[in-house]
């Protein structure tokens, strides 16, 4: 019996070690009201910009909600994901990264191209339009 108690150990100490490897937490109840806390006031401030019409100038309210989004995506990813350089090696932190790039790549790329075509496409007048097919 003596045999196997070691061998059961080795198999524990193995599967903890595999199964705590990462350095990624789970958070606690303080952390995911952290989380929600700021995730309600980063909420309420863009539709209190909005429906209050604070700014004249529609503009500066629409930066403001991209900012605040921008603002509350971070707070979701640190608070509710848990990603940060240390969990999983790094491996989230660089995912996170590429993709970002791949997101500005496609968002710059589309806005460019329409751009484009704003300023490219021929102005038609209402007597052209009637001639249309």
């Amino acid at each position: 019996m003596t045999d196997k108690a070691p061998a059961h150990e080795d198999a524990h100490a193995a599967h903890h070690a595999h199964s705590h490897g990462h350095e990624a937490s789970h958070g606690s109840l303080k952390s995911y009201t952290t989380g929600f806390i700021l995730s309600v006031i980063l909420t309420a401030i863009p539709f209190w910009l909005v429906m209050g019409d604070v700014f004249d100038n529609k503009a500066v309210t629409g930066a403001l909600v991209m900012i605040f989004g921008v603002i509350q995506i971070v707070v979701h990813m640190i608070y509710f994901l848990h990603m940060n350089t240390k969990s999983e090696g790094g491996w989230t932190a660089m995912a996170l990264i590429f993709t970002i790039v791949i997101v500005v790549i496609a968002l710059s790329g589309s806005l460019w191209v329409m751009h484009h075509l704003n300023a490219n496409m021929m102005v038609m007048s209402p007597e052209m339009m009637k001639n249309m097919p």
